[in-house]
């Protein structure tokens, strides 16, 4: 039993969901039955966790980088509420709503000018599958169908199902065991690192080459804008993206961006791509598109992407998810994006940045770090090995503060509605845990 007012729950029924849980219910990239534990949370609130002890915890990850706004925010629990007196779903294929409508509308306000056609997907991956399949579909309706091919880069992160996993870093990402069964596509090197390191002559002349050497087979080129995301953390020079824009235009191909977790500001920048000042010809939209309430994503594209598209076989893009445009998330997303432009939300995460980058001076020095890095609200320690992630989350939990590190990367995004305190025992957290790799 739980008790509400004190937001604990009886040890013995916390034991007994813990065990259930780990002998039956599979978490991400977890063997089953699990190794170790999970957190067992009964609450939260603003920017933290309750754990069934009571225990309270500083949520350094936003939820995987959605929650941006915190937990339980009236503005968005009301606009579910209101939601839900109407209708909590209803089929997409044939039917509209006025939640729906309205998301678009700010979408396409929000994103830049060319994008506006917007296809509603249920997740992040979905929503990058769509996107390849709109790539691929415009060659079909062209009468190419030899172009077929994706070009983007090593070191990227774009979702778990197949397509998506096709893209993804095909030595160091998280799919090898299927690189059997993917589609092939063609990787260029991982862009040097670093936001203000000038741009690489050499690099540039290397994918000028690629693109060169498989113009005739191209569908597109797919990338995150300036940061990598769950394929390594790595933070690019924007130079990097105009070549790419540069490129797409020279061989005729769409530009898809994967704003997937840059978007909505996490970057210090509305959208990454705002870094580089120029708009792509698809774009991906998720994560913090609900304020870390719903699971919805959307792929947007350009008035030509879409005619050329539906001018060809099938008449449509061949794609529609049973929960497309759910009205839940639709209108607590569209709550989310009015909350997110009602605030400095630029002062916020430049404040989240500060803190981090003064808080974390000195700790790509320490002995086991290979590199600490900072970008709008998104702090990064890189070890030199994997890390010991279950030895990692317990001493951030001593911290006050959740992480989930992977691999080589213990890293934190804040949601921007942080203090300075409680961006602060972030930064620390992140701090000790460097402090702890040379022991």
């Amino acid at each position: 039993m739980i008790d509400l007012k004190l937001g604990r729950m009886s040890p013995a029924e916390s034991e007994r969901l813990r065990a259930f849980d780990g002998e039956h219910v599979w978490h991400p990239y977890a063997p089953m039955p699990a190794t170790s534990p999970a957190e067992l949370v009964v609450e939260a609130s603003g920017v933290r966790l309750t754990l069934a002890d009571g225990t309270e915890l500083i949520d350094g990850m936003s939820s995987w980088w959605a929650a941006i706004h915190g937990y339980r925010n009236p503005v968005l629990d009301a606009a579910v509420t209101a939601q839900l007196g109407k209708m909590a779903h209803v089929m997409f294929g044939g039917l509209t709503h006025p939640a729906a409508i309205g998301l678009a509308e700010r979408l396409v306000a929000l994103t830049p000018e060319p994008l506006t056609k917007v296809f509603f997907a249920d997740s992040g991956s979905v929503a990058v599958e769509v996107a390849i399949k709109m790539a691929l579909q415009y060659w079909r309706a062209q009468g190419r169908p030899e172009r077929h091919r994706l070009l983007t880069l090593r070191g990227g992160y774009h979702g778990d199902t197949f397509g998506d996993m096709a893209v993804c870093d095909p030595v160091n990402g998280m799919h090898q065991l299927f690189s059997d069964v993917l589609a092939r596509h063609v990787f260029a090197p991982s862009p040097p690192l670093g936001y203000l390191a000038e741009p690489d002559e050499a690099y540039l002349k290397e994918l000028s080459a690629l693109a060169d050497a498989h113009a005739h087979e191209l569908a597109g080129i797919i990338v995150e804008p300036v940061v990598q995301g769950a394929g390594g953390m790595r933070f690019y020079a924007p130079e990097y993206l105009r070549a790419l824009r540069d490129l797409a235009d020279e061989h005729g191909v769409p530009l898809i961006l994967d704003e997937i977790a840059t978007g909505f500001g996490r970057t210090g920048e509305l959208w990454g791509c705002d870094h580089a000042e120029l708009a792509p010809d698809i774009m991906c939209v998720g994560k913090a598109l609900t304020g870390g309430y719903m699971t919805m994503a959307a792929t947007l594209c350009t008035e030509r992407v879409a005619t050329t598209l539906t001018s060809g076989e099938g008449g449509a893009l061949m794609h529609g998810p049973t929960f497309m445009a759910n009205p839940l998330a639709a209108s607590v997303a569209s709550a989310s994006i009015d909350l997110l432009l009602s605030r400095d939300w630029r002062a916020e995460v430049d404040a989240i940045e500060a803190i981090l980058t003064a808080r974390l001076e000195g700790a790509a020095d320490l002995p086991g770090v290979a590199d600490a890095r900072v970008l709008g609200a998104i702090g990064v320690i890189e070890a030199e090995e994997p890390v010991d992630t279950r030895a990692v989350q317990e001493l951030v939990m001593d911290h006050g503060v959740w992480l989930r590190p992977f691999g080589k990367l213990v890293y934190a995004m804040p949601p921007y509605v942080c203090t300075e305190d409680e961006t602060g025992h972030i930064a620390d957290a992140l701090y000790a845990v460097a402090e702890s790799l040379g022991a």
